[in-house]
Formats: structure tokens, C-alpha cells, sequence
């Protein structure tokens, strides 16, 4: 007996949530073993690389709503990790960033993160992970 496909089987919010959810589930013990929450993590991996976010930019980054992150951000520049000053150009605003600290926290987790990625994506190809990369780039500048 051969069942026809169910409403979710092609349907493209299920599909993004269910991939989303089986490939971050795999990385999430990790950056727990590593003592970090999983949102101290998006924080952190996020501000890798740039001088400062807001905190707005990194509620938007890392999903989540602004007096959650503007909570978890006194948090983590309590354990040292971050640092939050008032944006030059708007008083009401405040600017992340990581302490030499943070970025010696983060830096083992952003390695084991690309060697998890180049793993996922070892199962589909680089070609097709890249195209993916790609289309779901232009889908959240065109949602977004």
C-alpha cells in the first residue's frame, strides 16, 4: 500500500523547521559539554568576528526578543565575557561586544561548529550545500 504524501511532507516551513531542528540538535550537547546555554552561544557566535552589535541586531540574529537578550547580555558581561556600552550616536542603545575572554570562549566552539557543518554538508555535497546556503540567503533578505 502506498500512502500519498501528508500536507508537511513538501511543505516548505516544515521542511526548513525539521532540518533546522535535526542539525542543531547534533551541535546543542556540544555547546552545553562546552558550558555555554545554547543562547549564550548564538550570542557569542554571532558578535565572533564584528566590533559591536545591539542589542537589537543580536535579538534579531539570534531569534529571540529584546528584553530576553538585553537580560542574558548583563549575564554574560557579569562572567566577563561581553562588554555593553551606550552607542555614540543614540544614548538609548547599547553596543556588544566580546571581551578577550569571550573570544577565548567562543573560538573552540567555532571550530567544532565548521567541523559539524563541513559533516552536514559532506551528506548533501558541497555544490548542493552551497546552492542551499544561497537560496536561503536570498529568502531571508527577501522576508527579512
Amino acid at each position: 500500500m502506498t500512502s500519498s504524501p501528508g500536507f508537511i511532507d513538501d511543505y516548505l516551513a516544515y521542511l526548513l523547521a525539521r532540518a533546522s531542528h535535526l542539525i542543531s540538535s547534533e551541535f546543542h550537547a556540544v555547546v552545553e559539554a562546552n558550558g555555554l546555554s545554547l543562547m549564550e552561544w548564538r550570542v557569542m557566535a554571532s558578535l565572533s568576528g564584528k566590533p559591536a552589535l545591539s542589542v537589537g541586531e543580536l535579538a534579531d540574529i539570534v531569534l529571540a526578543k529584546q528584553p530576553t537578550v538585553t537580560k542574558l547580555v548583563g549575564r554574560m558581561k557579569e562572567a566577563g565575557w561581553v562588554t555593553r556600552v551606550d552607542a555614540p550616536h543614540d544614548k538609548r542603545q547599547s553596543l556588544v561586544s566580546l571581551t578577550a575572554a569571550g573570544r577565548s570562549k567562543v573560538k573552540p566552539l567555532l571550530a567544532k561548529a565548521r567541523r559539524h557543518e563541513a559533516q552536514v554538508t559532506d551528506d548533501i555535497g558541497a555544490a548542493d550545500a552551497d546552492q542551499l546556503k544561497r537560496v536561503l540567503e536570498r529568502l531571508i533578505a527577501i522576508r527579512g
